[in-house]
């Protein structure tokens, strides 16, 4: 690896570090908006994003300056393209934790409507899986990249019961129809994060050890890792 490649690649991914502490506390505002209907954190979370967009382009642009440049190779190509694909991860994140704000800031008016408890339990699952996400990303963690993958499954399964409590519930009262779609939304936004953190897991596993696990996540094939 030459001087300058080196250089370059440690700043970009100084500035990919910085970016991930910032989504992580956009998904937890989020998640404490919802559960607690605040305008104020929801309309923080808002706020944020548009200095996330710059920094996750700023990043891309410099890793594409990177492969341009200095044409990689080996590791240091697998170090560049994940740290572009966890850069995308985490702009969608941060759209996800904007999309989480605005159903909370809707359902500020529907005091009475009682959010799912599995919401709250299926929220932290996934602010949990966003943030080991991020710390297998930054200590180059395999072993915490692999619990990150094995835990979507329980995300999706509080999504799918998330969703068949809300159908009737809402079937039950009509008044309920409008804020229970407001949470709906919500869950299913959970449930992609948990995605996104998947996705940054799978990307520290091939960045580490040159391995692709993508459409190989059963429990056998993880567990014999």
């Amino acid at each position: 690896m030459s001087r300058h490649l080196n250089h370059d690649l440690q700043d970009a991914y100084h500035r990919l570090l910085a970016l991930s502490g910032e989504v992580e506390e956009m998904i937890n505002m989020a998640v404490k908006a919802l559960m607690e209907r605040r305008q104020d954190l929801s309309q923080q979370v808002i706020d944020a994003d548009c200095d996330i967009d710059k920094a996750e382009v700023r990043i891309e642009e410099e890793c594409l300056k990177m492969l341009a440049l200095h044409q990689p190779v080996a590791a240091d190509l697998r170090r560049l393209t994940t740290m572009m694909k966890v850069n995308n991860d985490l702009e969608r994140m941060a759209d996800l934790a904007c999309n989480i704000a605005e159903r909370a800031s809707s359902l500020v008016e529907y005091r009475d409507f009682p959010i799912p408890e599995l919401i709250r339990s299926m929220a932290q699952r996934s602010v949990s899986m966003a943030r080991d996400s991020l710390n297998a990303f930054v200590n180059l963690d395999t072993e915490l990249a692999y619990q990150v993958i094995q835990s979507d499954d329980h995300v999706d399964a509080a999504n799918v019961a998330v969703i068949g409590e809300l159908v009737e519930l809402m079937q039950r009262d009509p008044q309920s129809v409008a804020p229970g779609l407001h949470c709906f939304s919500a869950s299913r936004h959970l449930e992609q994060i948990a995605d996104h953190a998947t996705a940054v897991a799978e990307d520290v596993i091939y960045m580490v050890q040159g391995v692709i696990v993508r459409h190989q996540q059963t429990p056998h094939s993880l567990a014999s890792h």
